[in-house]
């Protein structure tokens, strides 16, 4: 029996056609690499004028013939507050593209108008729109000031008579959050300190700060602000607890933990802290702790915000605002 060349042919083409594999193709689609790019669905805001302090969000639609990188910037026009949001698909929806208010690039965004910008860099598009922010957003938290209602009178500041002054809040737009801030400036030729703040726990109704007891769970928050023009300030935040319960601090001999800043990018900056990991300072360095050693928020009795600089480096400047404990993660603005 002879088998032809034919049914040889056959038969490899149904032996090739029968067999599968396993792998999948891995890399980019071609459409993705080389096919055109057209909107399938217009760039879209679902909410227009989102009230952030009501839990409101708005989300960005939009489709695509294929596969590309994006991005959504929303820029406060009051306030200057920048969101981004980043992403590679061929869609935009409420979920890889909804906004709750956050900011990426401070200060944190408040009741304002703000342009909004679809950008695609493989395909040189940039679609414009806008939306209206009626109510920024509100944490969650222990607040110990936004300065939108002055300087609580319970506080005790004290400031130096050296030169050019100004310690005290200032109404601008130029705040973190809201539109005030708490100013510290001046120069003093005799001493490290140029001003300070004392927030007993008593100006908040009790003797302790109103914190949990897991100093793993309490982070504290608050927003810096450093001239372009100085270099020589540091802020000093002091955190004094009542380790025996007997309603006061101790000098020596209970513990106090220290958080000090020397800020290095000009503008607003977030710092946040996990309270269990701030350190006793003294003079700056890490030392032993001076009470029982343990990190125990809920006997907090007083916060303390010190502005120093090298009496011979002149005069600097620095600006506060939103001091917060959160509970559980790090502030999100």
């Amino acid at each position: 029996m002879k088998i032809t060349k034919g049914i040889i042919l056959l038969a490899s083409i149904a032996l090739f056609a029968g067999c599968k594999t396993d792998e999948e193709f891995e890399g980019p689609a071609l459409t993705d690499l080389y096919g055109s790019f057209e909107f399938l669905e217009e760039f879209d805001i679902s909410n227009r004028d989102v009230d952030f302090s009501a839990n409101e969000n708005t989300y960005f639609t939009a489709s695509f013939t294929k596969n590309v990188d994006w991005e959504i910037e929303i820029k406060g026009l009051t306030s200057g507050a920048v969101k981004t949001i980043n992403g590679f698909s061929n869609y935009l929806d409420a979920e890889n593209a909804t906004w709750n208010g956050t900011t990426t690039l401070l200060p944190m965004f408040r009741a304002e108008e703000c342009a909004v910008k679809l950008i695609i860099p493989s395909a040189a598009d940039t679609i414009h729109d806008t939306l209206t922010v009626s109510a920024g957003r509100i944490n969650q938290g222990f607040l110990l000031s936004d300065f939108e209602n002055g300087v609580n009178s319970g506080w005790v500041p004290f400031v130096q008579s050296g030169a050019s002054m100004n310690f005290g809040v200032i109404q601008s737009d130029e705040a973190s959050q809201g539109t005030r801030y708490y100013n510290m400036a001046g120069q003093v030729n005799w001493d490290w300190l140029i001003g300070m703040v004392d927030m007993p726990g008593s100006a908040y109704g009790d003797v302790h700060f109103p914190l949990a007891d897991n100093a793993d769970n309490v982070y504290f928050n608050t927003f810096i602000w450093k001239p372009e023009d100085y270099n020589n300030g540091l802020l000093l935040f002091q955190f004094r607890e009542d380790d025996n319960g007997d309603g006061i601090y101790s000098t020596g001999t209970e513990d106090m933990y220290s958080i000090q800043v020397a800020a290095t990018t000009a503008g607003w900056q977030q710092i946040s802290s996990k309270y269990a990991a701030i350190p006793t300072l003294i003079n700056g360095s890490p030392a032993a702790a001076f009470g029982n050693g343990l990190h125990e928020p809920n006997k907090l009795i007083q916060v303390s915000v010190l502005f120093l600089a090298n009496p011979s480096s002149g005069y600097s400047e620095t600006r506060l605002d939103y001091m917060i404990f959160t509970e559980g993660s790090a502030l999100n603005p």
